[in-house]
């Protein structure tokens, strides 16, 4: 049984100090998770990657970290939650750019752009969130190999099922987000 999982054994158990031992034992490999998923970022965001672990630890719980049942469970989680933070932050950049509330002008000529990196993230998470509403499973392994960098076998282990399956659910769930993405537009 690794580290990780002894401390997250431990911070189950009640032992208040296995967190403030956690984090520098699994700082890097959220670091580069994180540096991951800032890869795919426009450039120029203000959002760095050790922002992005920070704020990732502390919505997840800080020092207060719920029970997790593994290594893989907790890095799954950790995923999530910065997934969850590069979409409101995209969000948010989208609002700006937008307006963000200020008067609206109507001009003789409008200009059709591309869609940008925020729309992009934005999409992605409304098809995955609809595919979610279809089959929450492939949509769990649609994040944790996209948005996590987990291949296949990590996955089968923090789902439980055999990697077979993980890899017919990723194929499945590849041409559906293709369909629902394809339908927005």
């Amino acid at each position: 049984m690794g580290d990780v999982t002894q401390l997250l054994q431990s911070m189950a158990r009640g032992h208040v100090d296995a967190a403030d031992k956690l984090l520098p034992l699994v700082y890097s490999e959220l670091r580069r998770l994180a540096a991951s998923k800032m890869a795919r970022e426009a450039s120029g965001d203000t959002l760095q990657p050790t922002a992005l672990v920070h704020e990732a630890w502390l919505r997840m719980g800080g020092d207060a970290q719920p029970v997790w049942n593994n290594r893989a469970h907790f890095l799954a989680a950790a995923a999530e939650a910065m997934r969850r933070i590069l979409v409101e932050n995209a969000r948010r950049r989208l609002r700006l750019k937008r307006g963000g509330g200020a008067e609206q002008i109507e001009l003789d000529e409008c200009r059709i752009e591309a869609p940008m990196e925020d729309e992009k993230i934005i999409q992605v998470h409304d098809a995955l969130e609809a595919l979610a509403s279809e089959d929450s499973e492939k949509a769990e392994i649609v994040k944790l190999r996209f948005f996590g960098g987990f291949g296949h076998d990590e996955i089968a282990a923090v789902l439980g099922v055999n990697e077979k399956t993980v890899r017919r659910h990723w194929e499945m769930a590849k041409v559906r987000l293709y369909q629902i993405i394809s339908a927005q537009n």
